[in-house]
């Protein structure tokens, strides 16, 4: 069978190739990134389904006034299994993706899907679009074969997970009742190099926004004045020593501690000789699961309040974002599933992982449904010069193949 699957995925390279450069070349950026959201990806990508055989579509809008067409689309995708009473399948991937950054550092136009030793550059042909194509081709090849899986199949091909799932994931699970808890789900949105590991468990996400008020005055004159920068400065080494505090270690993730880290600063005073009396600044924090965010949100208002005290400053605290879940069980039907189909397919051994980054997964497991986040890929999520190894697209559709005919 895996033969079969694998000289049938190798004869579609051309298509798979043609249908990365018609979505590359539509900007699916959220707002928040400048963009207009995904309503013209989903257009282009659900007439293609529709050419190509795929006939159980469904299109699920979020309402987003920001954008042009007014909503956010989401498309799943069903082919319907012989066996009711087995779990429903889902493969998710996202449409959008993440601004270009520099264009300087880029040796291609970014918009425009470009062939090159085996690869395909271009902003998102690998996140997400390497999993989109694979988990397409993938039930591409049920269809061609006229093959009933045993397990419904679901393709979910979701809106907004680069700028937290608000109008993607997350409103599909408040507002469409599409997932039940008995649903296993694979997300290719994040793996390794031979695509061995599957992820099951994420560090909590905290990341804190702090504005420190002082009083701003001449810089030969501080006393008086009240520096927010100093404070400032010393609130942030303090929250980056939360890690000493909440120091347990998990070999799950790497690094296997928790993270508290200051990252973004914005601008306060226009010269040198200017004491500034406003500062902002964010902390980046990733938190194993065994914390929870509230009692960390406990321990840094506790700094922020010494910091008020000690500086005569006033600290406004908030969260720009958060999100906390469970992980999913190494045992799980999912991860059973996915690493027999690897095995199968490839006779590789997997092992599963947790990661410090978000993904959608979150919020499924929030709501008590089993994920596992896996793919064959270089890591190559947001950087300059993003590329896709076509053979690696290839050979995670065949996998997914194999567990839709198992």
């Amino acid at each position: 069978m895996s033969e079969a699957i694998k000289t049938y995925m190798n004869s579609k390279r051309g298509e798979m190739i043609e249908l990365q450069k018609k979505l590359t070349c539509v900007k699916a950026l959220a707002p928040e990134n400048g963009g207009d959201g995904e309503s013209e990806k989903a257009a282009v990508l659900y007439d293609w389904l529709k050419e190509n055989g795929f006939k159980n579509l469904e299109v699920f809008n979020a309402p987003d006034s920001r954008v042009t067409s007014g909503v956010r689309p989401s498309i799943v995708a069903t082919i319907p299994g012989s066996d009711a009473n087995l779990p429903v399948i889902w493969i998710m991937a996202h449409m959008d993706v993440v601004p270009t950054g520099e264009l300087s550092m880029w040796e291609t136009n970014p918009w425009e899907c470009v062939e090159k030793d085996g690869r395909l550059y271009g902003r998102g042909v690998e996140d997400n679009q390497q999993g989109l194509l694979s988990m397409t081709f993938a039930a591409k090849y049920l269809i061609d074969k006229n093959i009933t899986p045993k397990h419904t199949v679901k393709l979910l091909y979701v809106a907004d997970e680069e700028c937290g799932s608000a109008y993607g994931c997350q409103w599909l699970v408040e507002n469409t009742g599409l997932f039940t808890r008995s649903d296993l789900v694979i997300i290719p949105d994040g793996g390794d190099p031979e695509g061995v590991t599957i992820e099951i468990a994420e560090k909590n996400l905290m990341w804190m926004k702090l504005h420190v008020i002082g009083k701003q005055t001449h810089g030969s004159r501080p006393d008086t004045g009240v520096n927010a920068c100093l404070a400032a400065n010393d609130l942030s080494l303090r929250l980056h020593g939360l890690e000493k505090v909440f120091n347990k270690k998990d070999a799950l993730f790497e690094p296997d501690y928790s993270t508290f880290q200051p990252t973004m600063h914005m601008k306060n005073v226009d010269g040198i000789n200017i004491i500034p009396g406003d500062e902002v600044f964010y902390m980046d924090c990733r938190i194993l699961p065994c914390y929870s965010i509230s009692e960390v949100e406990k321990a840094a208002k506790k700094i922020i309040a010494d910091v008020e005290s000690e500086y005569g400053v006033k600290v406004e605290f908030s969260l720009a974002q958060h999100s906390e879940s469970p992980a999913t069980s190494s045992d799980s039907p999912v991860v059973k599933l996915l690493s027999e189909a690897i095995e199968k397919a490839h006779g590789q051994k997997t092992k599963c992982i947790g990661i410090g980054g978000g993904t959608v997964g979150a919020e499924l497991r929030r709501e008590g449904i089993d994920c596992a986040v896996w793919s064959t890929l270089n890591d190559m999520a947001h950087q300059p010069n993003e590329y896709c190894i076509i053979d690696n697209m290839i050979k995670d559709a065949v996998t997914l193949s194999v567990l839709f005919a198992s």
